[in-house]
């Protein structure tokens, strides 16, 4: 069964930025959908994907995270 997970990201000013890091998150193997949201500097991630696998994705795309 698929769990849910929250991540911070810190980095994000723009809708691009929200698009860009729920695009790096959404090609990780695993991920099901995520919820990007700015304003909180978080992501919600449904999957079964690890989540060092997640948190590499975001720092990838340019942008920091921890879980």
């Amino acid at each position: 069964m698929a769990s849910t997970r929250t991540i911070s990201v810190s980095g994000m000013s723009c809708d691009h930025c929200e698009q860009t890091v729920e695009d790096a998150l959404l090609s990780v193997p695993g991920v099901e959908s995520v919820t990007v949201d700015r304003e909180s500097g978080s992501a919600t991630v449904a999957g079964d994907a690890d989540v060092s696998s997640l948190v590499a994705a975001v720092d990838d795309a340019g942008y920091e995270a921890s879980a």
